[in-house]
């Protein structure tokens, strides 16, 4: 499980490829407890497992799934890509919950300065676009952030220099491919009122126990 929020910013120094994989080599100076055998660390929003390490780098494999359903597949090597290690017991959460699962790839559509900050507009696969919601959370290419707007087409988001300047997003050029992880949250509540989970005992969740609590109309 991660946050979203970026410790650091790795250099992709090798790729090996391998049958129905890669061996990607990162070249990234991560805590020692951070980059044991088998740890957990989240590349560019892709949950990857440590299988060797140095000082200096460190190295995941990427197998067939991961390569057709992520943008890892198109890495080359001197490609930044954004690092964060698995959260721990007791560590603030300060983004959202994050699985490292990538749910689709998406594009950025624009990006405009404001001021010292961007705007940035992505497109979103048709099929993930009713888990994005204005103000709710979504993880691009491992970073947590807050939509400011929704279309018929994706969402925009604003970046502030802070985000820019500690996460590879700033190098992002319109037309570029992106790995969407949407809220954890919003699958479930869909799941719930699908009925897609055996009912509780005072009935289970739907719209209507949903507005009882207080929640807002559809």
């Amino acid at each position: 499980m991660f946050t979203g929020l970026v410790q650091s910013v790795g250099t992709i120094a090798g790729i090996e490829a391998r049958p129905q994989s890669k061996r990607l080599r990162i070249a990234a100076a991560l805590r020692e407890d951070d980059r044991i055998l088998g740890a957990s660390v989240a590349v560019s929003g892709v949950c990857l497992t440590v299988v060797d390490a140095t000082a200096e780098l460190f190295e995941v494999d990427a197998a067939f799934e991961t390569l057709a359903r992520t943008t890892l597949g198109d890495l080359r090597v001197g490609d930044r890509v954004n690092l964060e290690p698995a959260l721990r017991i007791g560590d603030a959460l300060g983004g959202h919950l994050v699985s490292g699962h990538v749910d689709g790839v998406g594009r950025l559509r624009s990006r405009s300065a404001r001021g010292d900050a961007i705007l940035m507009w992505f497109d979103v696969p048709t099929e993930l676009r009713r888990y994005v919601a204005e103000k709710g959370s979504i993880c691009v290419d491992g970073v947590s952030l807050t939509v400011n707007a929704i279309d018929g087409a994706g969402f925009s988001v604003g970046l502030i220099p802070h985000t820019l300047s500690v996460t590879t997003l700033g190098d992002r050029r319109p037309g570029d491919p992106i790995n969407l992880e949407v809220d954890l949250i919003a699958r479930y509540v869909e799941r719930l009122l699908a009925g897609g989970a055996a009912p509780a005992a005072g009935g289970g969740v739907n719209w209507s126990t949903l507005a009882e609590a207080g929640f807002g109309g559809r």
